[in-house]
């Protein structure tokens, strides 16, 4: 019996992940007795206008439209209220699987609330923890009925960490503007509570200094002896091109090279950020790819507005987080669990897929790899 279950939910993903992949007809998910399975899936996004997660929206809507699954979105306009007021409504409406991008992310009493408002439904956390630094399991562990699809948190951190660092070595001297053997930088923080956020901001220093010091180079030094955190925190949350052009503008009023306390470096949680940053250092100078000098920038996400700008000189590296297998991994859980799977056992079956694993001590977290873009 126990092979005979393996068998099924080893056909049902392979059909999962066609359907959400490369086949030219797809069909609904089946259920038992062989009839299309009357779903409604309700996809709710914390924010609409996150440039990555659009990216994943997009992918997303192709992927269940090709699947013959009936979905809509929900923007949650970064409003956790709000987002919890939608998911009522559309258990109420009759939607029966649940996809949330949670606006609040690592937080395990909000996580627990959309559970508590899920009814029992089948819920795919995705993209945005809902878990805490050091809650691993908290939630995860604690239901049947869940499931999350996302990254290794500190992963991009790491990644991020060594490219700046390896960068350096090669390019220390012109690096470093003012000749005073230390690389000043500047860091752009997405979200003071988001686990992404925390592990990029810590490990995107700390990885680099790592790789520096090995090599026989000091440490880092933040642009702002006065500041305590050592970094420039997005007010709203919103990992936004806005807070990173505004924090760099106002940067370069005082620190610039003419007063000799330039920022020699740029690090930013995400690409939007960082791309804000680079709008404001070429309306200063830096960065045309006209034969002036550059300050490196480096991002998180490979949007395409990233890997343009640094194809064209703007920008120096990012961290590539696929928006188009998150949406894959997200499209073929869904078709699998419309199709009587657990979610768990959903993602169990991606994770032998390339770029897919599980999570160590778990058996419904799954990680989508990162890979670096430079």
């Amino acid at each position: 019996m126990k092979k005979f279950f393996v068998l099924l939910l080893t056909l049902a993903m392979v059909f999962a992940m066609t359907a959400c992949g490369e086949s030219a007809e797809p069909t609904p998910a089946p259920v038992e007795g062989g009839e299309p399975a009357a779903t409604k899936v309700a996809v709710f996004w914390y924010n609409f206008g996150d440039a990555f997660l659009s990216t994943v929206r997009d992918a997303l809507d192709a992927d269940l439209t090709k699947a013959g699954v009936e979905f809509q979105n929900f923007d949650g306009a970064t409003d956790q209220s709000t987002q919890l007021e939608q998911i009522q409504t559309a258990v109420t409406n009759g939607f029966n699987i649940l996809v949330v991008n949670v606006v609040s992310s690592g937080s395990a009493d909000i996580a627990e609330q959309i559970i508590d408002a899920a009814n029992g439904l089948p819920v795919i956390f995705f993209n945005r923890a809902i878990e805490g630094d050091g809650e691993d399991g908290k939630v995860l562990n604690a239901h049947s009925n869940i499931a999350f699809i996302g990254t290794d948190a500190p992963e991009a951190g790491h990644m991020q960490g060594k490219m700046i660092g390896d960068f350096l070595v090669a390019n220390y001297d012109e690096v470093d503007l003012n000749g005073d053997g230390v690389i000043s930088y500047a860091m752009f923080m997405g979200d003071a509570n988001n686990v992404e956020a925390i592990y990029r901001t810590r490990y995107g220093v700390e990885d680099a200094n790592a790789v520096l010091t090995a090599n026989g180079y000091p440490e880092l030094e933040y642009f702002n002896a006065n500041s305590s955190e050592k970094y420039q925190l997005d007010p709203n949350g919103a990992w936004s091109s806005a807070a990173g052009n505004e924090f760099m503008t106002t940067n370069l009023a005082e620190y610039s090279e003419a007063n000799g306390n330039m920022i020699e470096l740029v690090i930013a949680n995400n690409d939007d950020m960082a791309l804000g940053a680079m709008a404001a250092l070429q309306s200063a100078g830096y960065n045309n790819n006209d034969g002036g000098k550059t300050i490196p920038v480096f991002g998180v996400d490979a949007t395409q507005p990233a890997r343009d700008a640094i194809a064209a000189g703007g920008m120096t590296g990012t961290v590539l987080q696929s928006a188009t297998a998150m949406a894959d991994a997200i499209c073929s859980t869904v078709v699998a669990v419309a199709g009587d799977a657990a979610p768990a056992d959903a993602v169990a079956g991606l994770a032998s897929g390339d770029g897919l694993s599980l999570a160590a001590g778990f058996t419904n977290k799954l990680y989508v790899a990162y890979q670096p873009v430079a």
